[in-house]
């Protein structure tokens, strides 16, 4: 009798679950799944990670801490293009205009006309391209001389509503601050001396718009677009793309800091990417790789949406 009423009791115990309905549970989006595999690389290596991807024609997006201000490194030579066309298209000089190179000018770091000889002339747009595709900083202090300097660059992107976006200095003072610090790493930890500050999304917003053709104008977004393409520097981002165009601009002081921000390019997709790291004390490599396997998630992901 106790044998029967126990398995009565057991037979209760394993019916009534069954009696509830399970909720169905929802399938993940599939953006979320792409958001996942990101999150994964970025805890892979260990640096402050701000992200920002969206599809312009999905308008599918990805923000990781996209609104956190960073430093940009010569990503700021964005901004700093956008106000030299701004300047050429109010008519206080043109592209063809011509910049004789003196050593004054020359500055250290990426880039090649500090190798020139003085005397060699260049146009303002070879300037603009040499500032974008191989990162020069002489040709960058020139620029910054003809506009105004890091005030008209933050006044351009304050008339954007880019208030996050700030130009903090000019290389003949940045490279200078550097030297007198006892170690790049305590120059880098203290922060007094950031290149320039931006948000993975504000930077995102400004190639969005060049995309568009609303930044500056559809001629000059059209020619950045065409100046970026040809950036030389194909370690991040283009690293394990296939299939995209890829204008884009980096920005370094490794190993603590390594952006890339850029759009990939395809019929019927155009995707931003905005990365910027920080508080990397390891391998640059291993850190330009992870911005490649991010940059690779979001490629694959949106030619699989296109299909």
């Amino acid at each position: 009798m106790k044998r029967l009423v126990l398995a009565a009791i057991v037979g209760v115990s394993v019916l009534a679950p069954c009696a509830v309905p399970l909720r169905a549970q929802a399938p993940s989006a599939p953006i979320d799944r792409l958001r996942a595999a990101i999150a994964r690389t970025t805890t892979s290596v260990n640096a402050t990670w701000g992200i920002y991807i969206k599809s312009l024609e999905t308008s599918e997006e990805i923000a990781l801490d996209a609104d956190r201000q960073m430093e940009t490194m010569s990503t700021i030579k964005i901004p700093l293009m956008v106000e030299v066309l701004e300047q050429v298209k109010a008519g206080k000089f043109k592209l063809t205009d011509k910049y004789t190179f003196v050593q004054a000018d020359s500055q250290p770091g990426t880039g090649t006309i500090q190798r020139l000889d003085p005397g060699a002339v260049m146009t303002i747009k070879d300037l603009l391209t040499m500032m974008i595709i191989v990162s020069d900083n002489t040709a960058t202090e020139v620029l910054y001389r003809m506009v105004g300097g890091p005030d008209a660059v933050n006044a351009r992107m304050d008339r954007i509503g880019l208030r996050g976006t700030r130009a903090m200095n000019v290389p003949s003072k940045w490279f200078p601050a550097l030297r007198g610090a006892a170690s790049t790493e305590q120059f880098y930890r203290e922060g007094k001396s950031p290149f320039g500050l931006s948000t993975p999304r504000e930077m995102g917003r400004l190639l969005e718009m060049m995309e568009r053709g609303t930044l500056v104008d559809k001629t000059s977004s059209d020619l950045m677009l065409q100046i970026m393409r040809g950036q030389l520097y194909r370690t991040r981002i283009p690293r394990y793309v296939t299939g995209y165009r890829i204008p884009h601009k980096t920005g370094d002081f490794l190993p603590y800091v390594g952006d890339d921000v850029g759009v990939l390019e395809a019929e019927g997709r155009t995707i931003v990417i905005s990365i910027f790291t920080g508080n990397h004390f390891g391998s640059g490599e291993a850190l330009e790789n992870a911005i490649g396997l991010v940059a690779k998630e979001a490629a694959d992901y949106f030619a699989y949406r296109g299909r």
